[in-house]
């Protein structure tokens, strides 16, 4: 314990960048977290996630054979441990998540065990459950499950199941279930094309790497013997498995499925940790392949990776990355963890006075919420027989920000699998809701957006998974805002100003615009609400070349320094 209150009241990560300064303390003690996870082979998982819907972010711990999983209660920025009342007994689990699996508007949970099989509680309101394993269809013996992750893969409404199985020695096939809207689920492995062979896999991610609207489905698998697996989602209830021919089957001994743009071109990235052969960040080129950019990122960690998360750090409008190890800082030359600070020019550098000397714990899991409610990014990181740690995020100088919360209509009730773009003038950011993420994890489902020292958003675009699509604009910074699925405050189809004019608008080459005040910035995007390119202007007059898009309908928004316009046009 010693160690630890060296930690709680010393250890700092610190960094200058441009105009703000990250730095984080670790504070278990003082706001009630001196627990343990205990002792688990490969670590414990956790949870971020306001599991009773008072919006502060609460924190959920997956806990050893000896005990039940752990539960606190955050009020107003301190934890209390609460008693959910589970009927289980004291047994070994890996991963807890949160879900609205029957859209009812309050979280169930999902506790996945690699010893005494996966339990799936129901919610009937004020944290009252019950085990409705068995009668949902789920799998009750024990199948060697370490993680999860949920999305709706088939855009019903309704959020789906991707389990994966790990034994020591890979005996046991991944499974995806389907929800089928009625409290139950359908076991569609085989139908789904998921491969039928077991493959030691740890953890899954499903994110959409190809920006088509359906979910696809990263694994991480364990050991040189097995590649991991990106199962492309087509669309018709089947997947396709495209490691090989995408880039992202890397064989290696992968920990973790973390994944986000960490580049702003709004195509999502895949980060996997390692052994110290190295971690691995594969950038998406945004054609279906991705390109190993490790190396030239500076990312590349050479410890005994586990639990790794992106999230901004400082609010200086770029993703940041934590990666937690299994090493304890006593191995010369091994990182027990480190803190990339994001350069913006798609390289990082290390942390250096991360006190990285002090960390001397054997960690796993980590995950992102924000606890104390001051727009800045915590994270939680648990540790083997030590107590877990609480990055507090007390940086200085740090940037604005803004906080989004989803609700679906047509989608699924926690809105996963939506995603988000954030405009300021000619910049963009993305980010995308899930739930089961990283090594064991799940983050918190509120989307944090740093925007440094920007006072006003032009527009946010929401694409819901129902296919639904809502605009805001002028969204002042510094807030937590929650949205409903078609409350946007216009559609596409809808916006009209006259005070931008566009001709012709059926068009084989060029598009001329002319403005009453100059124009900021011009932004095309295709019939699937995809973007397609992005123009920077400085005049009330401006013509871009449009002769190199494919035939077919385009939206195009154009901001100016007083109003924003959405504008149609045809290309030919």
């Amino acid at each position: 314990m010693l160690k630890q209150y060296i930690l709680f009241i010393f250890t700092w990560l610190l960094v200058v960048k441009g105009f703000s300064q990250a730095q984080f303390q670790i504070v278990t003690s003082s706001v009630g977290l001196e627990y343990s996870c205990g002792n688990t082979y490969l670590g414990s998982g956790v949870s971020f996630v306001d599991f009773n819907s008072d919006g502060w972010d609460d924190i959920s711990l997956a806990t050893d054979e000896n005990s039940t999983p752990l539960f606190f209660q955050n009020n107003n920025g301190v934890f209390e441990p609460i008693d959910l009342g589970l009927p289980i007994s004291s047994y070994q689990n890996k991963q807890l998540t949160w879900v609205d699996f029957d859209n009812d508007g309050d979280k169930d949970l999902f506790i996945t065990s690699n010893t005494d099989g996966n339990i799936l509680f129901q919610n009937n309101g004020e944290l009252s459950f019950i085990d409705v394993t068995e009668e949902s269809g789920l799998e009750t013996e024990n199948i060697s499950t370490n993680g999860v992750s949920w999305g709706d893969v088939n855009n019903d409404g309704y959020l789906d199941l991707f389990m994966s199985n790990r034994g020591e020695i890979a005996t046991v096939q991944n499974h995806l279930y389907l929800n089928n809207g009625d409290g139950t689920f359908s076991n569609n492995t085989e139908e789904s094309n998921i491969m039928d062979v077991a493959e030691a896999s740890f953890c899954s991610v499903m994110f959409d790497f190809n920006n088509d609207g359906w979910l696809d489905i990263f694994v991480a698998n364990d050991k040189p013997l097995y590649p991991n697996r990106l199962y492309k989602n087509d669309g018709d209830g089947t997947f396709t498995e495209v490691g090989e021919s995408s880039g992202a089957g890397i064989i290696m001994d992968a920990m973790t499925a973390t994944v986000d743009d960490y580049n702003n071109d709004s195509y999502m990235d895949i980060y996997i940790t390692n052994t110290q052969s190295g971690n691995i960040l594969l950038e998406n080129n945004g054609d279906e392949t991705f390109t190993d950019v490790t190396s030239l990122s500076g990312t590349d960690f050479n410890s005994l990776g586990w639990g790794a998360v992106f999230f901004d750090a400082e609010n200086d409008t770029d993703l940041d990355l934590y990666v937690s190890s299994m090493f304890d800082g006593s191995v010369y030359n091994y990182l027990s963890s480190a803190l990339y600070i994001n350069n913006g020019d798609e390289t990082f550098d290390i942390c250096e006075e991360a006190d990285n000397d002090n960390d001397t714990s054997e960690s796993y899991a980590n995950a992102i919420g924000d606890f104390n409610n001051d727009g800045l990014i915590d994270f939680v990181v648990t540790n083997n027989t030590d107590d877990i740690f609480l990055f507090y995020n007390n940086s200085m100088n740090p940037g604005n920000w803004l906080k989004l919360n989803f609700e679906g209509v047509e989608s699924n009730r926690d809105g996963i699998g939506t995603l988000i773009e954030l405009g300021i003038d000619e910049n963009a950011q993305y980010r995308m809701v899930r739930c089961g993420e990283g090594y064991l994890a799940q983050n918190s489902l509120t989307q944090h957006f740093g925007v440094g020292d920007a006072t006003e958003i032009d527009y946010l675009k929401i694409s819901w998974p129902s296919g639904q699509v809502d605009w805001y604009y002028d969204i002042e910074v510094n807030q937590s805002l929650s949205f409903l699925e078609g409350q946007g405050e216009l559609s596409i189809e809808d916006k009209t100003f006259n005070t931008v004019k566009m001709y012709p608008t059926i068009t084989s080459n060029l598009l001329n615009f002319s403005a009453i005040t100059p124009i900021k910035s011009l932004v095309i995007y295709d019939g699937l609400g995809q973007k397609i390119n992005s123009i920077k202007g400085d005049s009330s007059t401006s013509s871009i070349d449009v002769s190199a898009l494919s035939t077919g309908l385009y939206t195009i928004v154009v901001v100016t320094t007083e109003a924003k316009e959405i504008l149609k046009f045809v290309k030919r």
